[in-house]
Parts: C-alpha cells; sequence; structure tokens
C-alpha cells in the first residue's frame, strides 16, 4: 500500500466513529471475530480501546490485523483504524493509484 492511498484511508477514517471498543478483557476471539465482520461489511473500520485495558494499542492493532488479514492505516493514542478491501460485489472504496 502506497503512502497516497495510506493518506486517503486516513482522511476517509476522520469522520468515522469508532464502532467497535476494546475494554479489561482486551482482545478475545469474539473481538476478532466481531472485527473480521465488521471489516467485511465496511473495509474500513475504526476501533476504540478503552482505558482500563492494559495492553498497548499499537500491539493489538498488529495482533488484529494479522488474525484478520487487514492492514493498520493508522494508531493515534487509543484509536485504530484497520482496512482491508472487499470482494469484487462488496467493494466500496477505490483506493487512488
Amino acid at each position: 500500500m502506497t503512502s497516497k492511498q495510506r493518506a486517503y484511508l486516513r482522511s476517509l477514517a476522520m469522520d468515522e466513529d469508532a464502532i467497535i471498543f476494546l475494554g479489561k478483557a482486551s482482545l478475545t476471539p469474539e473481538n476478532t471475530k466481531n472485527v473480521d465482520e465488521a471489516l467485511a461489511a465496511r473495509e474500513l473500520i475504526k476501533i476504540g480501546v478503552l482505558k482500563n485495558c492494559a495492553d498497548d494499542p499499537r500491539e493489538i492493532a498488529e495482533t488484529v490485523a494479522g488474525r484478520t488479514h487487514s492492514e493498520v492505516i493508522q494508531v493515534i493514542g487509543k484509536k485504530i483504524v484497520l482496512y482491508r478491501e472487499g470482494k469484487d460485489k462488496n467493494k466500496r472504496i477505490v483506493l487512488p493509484v
């Protein structure tokens, strides 16, 4: 993924609200499944890490991205932005070349 594509996805994520929140239990199989389903539906999602989560958001982002075959677009503070290209009929986001 090029820096131009990453910047475009960051700009799209600015207007989005976090749809999944990770708390004290951190990353569970259920949370991973929810992230996978959200990526299939939306392609670009934002995850919020609550204050009571002891794990580092950057480590969580890398772990989730590996498990869901997605890419970490951005980690700022306690917010994580992930992207996974949708299948042909579910593709919503067209990346710049």
